[in-house]
This record gives C-alpha cells, structure tokens and sequence, in this order.
C-alpha cells in the first residue's frame, strides 16, 4: 500500500483565505514529497520543501512558514528532535506526518510541540483537511487579549510570551504555555482535559487526552515550590484542572 492513497485530489484548484499561505514539508521520500508539494500547490500553496531534519530547522528559521508538514523517519536529524529544536524560535503549527507502528514517537512527537499528526498511509483530501484545518485555526486567534495576567506570585504575559514565577523568570513550551494561559484565565473554575485539548491543540486533535497530563506535570515542576503537592494547579478528580493563586 502507498504512503498516499490517491494521488490527485478531484476538482479545481482551491482559491481562498488561505492563498499565499507559505508550507514547508519534509519527507526523505522524493515520491511523497513530490505528491504533497504538487496538490498542495494546486490548492493553492507556496511551498518549500526539505529532505532531512537539519535542513528543515534552517529552512523554517530562514522561510518563515504558515505551516511545517514533517515527517518523523528522517536522515541526518529525526522529525521529532527537528520539532523540538524548531520549538525553540517558532510557534507555527506543525503537522507530523506517521507511520502506524510509531505511536512512541507520535506521543512525544505532540509533546514536545507538533499540533497535529497525520498516520500513513493516508488519502490525500483527509491530509488537505487537516491544512486547511489548522491553518484556519491559526488565523483565527483574535487579537488583543494579550494583558498580562497577575494570579498572586505567578505573572503571564502572552503579548511577550513570558512566564514569571516568584521574580524569577520561567521558560515554557509553546503547548505549556498554552495551557497555563487558559487555566489562569479561568482561575477558580474547573478547566476539563477536553477543553484543554480543544483550546491548545485544536478541535480536531485527535490524540490522547493523557497529552493534557504529561504537559500538566511539567508544568507544575516549573512553577511549583513542590510539584508533588501543587498549590496553583490543583486536579479535580474526574473532571479536570483547576488554578488557584
């Protein structure tokens, strides 16, 4: 069985919001990358490509892209190190690409800051839906909103993407990030895992809701005093997450 399971999609060539947007895929294999830049362009896409990990973090710090499709399986540096270092400068959705005996590398993959995977092999309208469903979430952030929230010793200003804990400054992933935000925003209210997974990873997110866990835990060892008795991010069994200053 192919990696794609159709080769062209059936009608026009889509033109919309989301012209010009920019992608760069990466894949090691020319046949999918191929495939995936022509219908990608033909709806309507800039696109750039790369066949390795390396080359892939150079090209997403020096093209910009609205979107990175990468595949895990690649040479000289692997998809998932590749997203990992490409976390460090850029918040662009990223959109992994999977086989199916990989669901190790898929998890960690969304934890340490993919959006989204899609499993091969796949058709080629299920892989154009999951573009154009994340580039229209990316559009869609709203502007403003962007005060600094102050909950007692812990400080959260998305306009600068800083995170301030008893003084001190405290580095977060963009998915942390995330989630902290919209806890800290509901303070005092129970925040479910559904939602979290909704409002951070989108909608159409697929995975585990055991993600909302991992990235919970990491997040208490840098903002609590004790992570293991947290006092800002507290559990409420069987329902979700709850912030209290």
């Amino acid at each position: 069985m192919t990696a794609i399971q159709e080769l062209k999609p059936r009608g026009a060539s889509a033109k919309g919001p989301d012209l010009n947007k920019k992608i760069l895929v990466v894949d090691d294999e020319s046949a999918i990358l191929q495939t995936l830049r022509f219908n990608l362009e033909r709806s309507g896409y800039a696109v750039v490509t790369a066949g390795d990990g390396r080359t892939a973090i150079a090209m997403a710090q020096r093209e910009q892209p609205d979107l990175i499709v990468l595949d895990i399986m690649l040479p000289v540096l692997d998809g998932v190190e590749a997203c990992k270092e490409i976390r460090k400068f850029s918040p662009v959705p990223i959109i992994m690409l999977t086989a199916k005996d990989q669901e190790i590398d898929k998890v960690l993959a969304l934890e340490l800051g993919a959006d989204d995977y899609v499993t091969k092999p796949f058709a080629l309208h299920e892989f154009l839906a999951r573009v154009k469903a994340r580039l229209r979430r990316q559009s869609s952030v709203a502007p403003g909103h962007d005060e600094a929230i102050a909950l007692g010793e812990i400080v959260l200003d998305p306009s600068r993407q800083q995170l301030t804990v008893r003084g001190k400054a405290v580095a977060l992933a963009p998915k942390e990030f995330g989630l902290l935000r919209v806890l800290m925003e509901n303070h005092g209210r129970v925040v479910t895992r559904q939602t979290l997974l909704d409002k951070v990873w989108g909608y159409d997110f697929e995975g585990e809701q055991q993600t909302v866990s991992v990235h919970i835990r990491w997040i208490r060892e840098k903002i609590e005093e004790d992570s293991r008795a947290p006092r800002h991010i507290l559990t409420v069994r069987s329902r979700g997450y709850m912030f209290k200053a």
